[in-house]
């Protein structure tokens, strides 16, 4: 069954985290706690309709595991509650974060069920790398704070990329984290646009940049149980690719893309749904329910026909990155125009992302209810 689903959160506080950036913290009742338990680097959808649109955003929660708090009344422990906070970064003409900028305490929000696959799961004994810049620090930070506060003997490495120090995100969080797990977090600040004393930590964090870290014997690729990136497509090709030639597995080499370098152009809209003429007959299979829509491939993918249908799949970035529409071709043939984030051996067992799916001849029939 799917199991993607939203329900309304009320913000419990706002943070500032720079000038352009926000972190919300939802407060999940007693009633939903199960629904949103998450492993650590998992992320939220946020939904809202802005200028009578539709805009769904997925931020990753940056919480550690499990965050929860007692609400308190008249100064005696009431229902258990549990605190889930992301960050947002204002993006120049971005719907949501602009309109995220403007959310206050108190204000109500659609919030999917935690989703995504770049996580660590708490238990036993680890040395972690993670790799993040700007904004993708969320996901490495509630890796981070979970992993020091769950296995008592475990070590992070964060290498953290930024302009500026004034441009971090969560500058107090880490540095409270780095003084309180002192022997066990290592924290090395990387600036694009700001002179440090030490020239090693000047620049961006690139293949270059891990080269030099490990000849300096300031990263040791090797012997890390695992490495975490989080950051612009670019700088996580090569920093993947560095780490690979330093002879780390690629199975040990975890990537979560937030936006493309490419450019995505949206199919044209359509103001009717496509005619049988140009349309192929594709059956979606949720919660148990068979839906029939048709769907023009010179147009529409499957989640933009579906949509126009009136058929609310589940769907996050819409650009093939965060795996939120995952189904499974049951029958006939189909194609994506991307995919950043099925594996192969998804794409081999027939697995396929609705928002970049486009059939091609009919019968075409999609389950989203196949795990």
């Amino acid at each position: 069954m799917s199991t993607a689903e939203f329900h309304e959160l009320e913000i419990a506080s706002v943070r500032a985290q720079s000038d352009v950036a926000v972190s919300l913290s939802f407060l999940v009742p007693e009633a939903l706690i199960e629904s949103y338990r998450f492993v650590p680097g998992q992320y939220l959808t946020l939904r809202a309709t802005i200028d009578g649109q539709d805009v769904r955003r997925s931020y990753s929660i940056c919480s550690a595991l499990p965050k929860a708090v007692i609400k308190q009344s008249r100064g005696e422990q009431t229902a258990e509650s549990m605190l889930l906070e992301v960050g947002i970064k204002s993006v120049p003409g971005g719907l949501f974060s602009n309109y995220a900028m403007g959310l206050v305490a108190g204000d109500k929000v659609q919030v999917m069920t935690p989703q995504g696959r770049f996580t660590a799961a708490i238990g036993g004994r680890h040395r972690y790398l993670l790799l993040a810049v700007g904004s993708g620090i969320t996901p490495c930070l509630s890796i981070a704070r979970s992993v020091l506060e769950g296995e008592p003997e475990s070590q992070i490495t964060l290498v953290y990329g930024n302009r500026t120090s004034s441009t971090m995100m969560f500058k107090d969080d880490i540095h409270a984290l780095k003084d309180r797990y002192i022997e066990r977090f290592r924290l090395l600040n990387i600036m694009s646009a700001e002179q440090q004393e030490a020239v090693l930590l000047n620049g961006r964090i690139d293949q270059e940049k891990i080269n030099a870290l490990t000849d300096q014997n300031v990263l040791a690729p090797q012997k890390y149980d695992a490495c975490y990136i989080c950051g612009p497509q670019q700088m996580m090709e090569q920093t993947s690719a560095a780490l690979e030639a330093q002879g780390v597995d690629k199975e040990r080499i975890h990537i979560e893309l937030f936006v493309t370098d490419a450019t995505r152009v949206p199919p044209p809209a359509q103001s009717t749904p496509p005619g049988p003429e140009s349309g192929i007959a594709v059956t979606v299979m949720i919660d148990g329910v068979e839906r029939l829509i048709s769907v023009d491939p010179a147009t529409d993918t499957v989640l933009s026909a579906a949509q126009r249908a009136g058929l609310d799949l589940p769907f996050s970035c819409a650009g093939g990155m965060c795996c939120t529409c995952r189904c499974k071709v049951k029958a006939g043939t189909t194609a994506m125009d991307m995919n950043y984030s099925l594996a192969e051996w998804e794409i081999e067992a027939g697995y396929t992302l609705a928002c970049q799916t486009r059939p091609v001849d009919s019968p075409v029939v999609l389950d989203f209810d196949a795990t």
